[in-house]
């Protein structure tokens, strides 16, 4: 994610100074909105360059980013946990996935955490470190 936002910007950069190049037009609302729509983008793509996944004493929570987007899952309500590879088209950033029916919170590479909660519902939380996670939330939940 941190390689697609860094291209990104760059690519915007260049459409800007390329802009700039160009006559001045007599609207300029047009420069601001495709400026203002540039800087949205890359702060939604900075936001998903890092998950970080916390266990406390009551819930295991999730934060891409700077914190745009959190999740929070009760531990009581977690009844497995598994290491997974996740296929190279589940892609990255927050996804639902409908065969089979889950949730995806993942930045790079393919390996991950599967949580299923007693409610029936499958997530998958992407990690570098699948086993250390996995030990540590069997050990909360216990």
């Amino acid at each position: 994610m941190l390689v697609v936002t860094l291209a990104v910007l760059a690519l915007f950069a260049c459409a800007y100074i390329s802009a700039r190049a160009e006559p001045p037009s007599y609207y300029s609302g047009t420069n601001f909105a495709a400026t203002a729509m540039m800087t949205l983008i890359v702060l939604i793509l900075a936001s998903l360059v890092s998950l970080q996944v916390i266990i406390d004493e009551k819930y295991l929570r999730i934060k891409f980013g700077y914190g745009i987007y959190k999740k929070r899952f009760l531990l009581d309500d977690i009844v497995s946990a598994k290491t997974v590879k996740n296929h190279w088209y589940y892609g990255w950033g927050i996804k639902v996935w409908f065969w089979p029916k889950m949730w995806i919170y993942n930045v790079s590479g393919f390996d991950a955490i599967e949580i299923k909660l007693k409610n029936g519902k499958t997530y998958r939380i992407g990690t570098d470190e699948p086993e250390k996670l996995e030990q540590t939330i069997f050990n909360s939940i216990k």
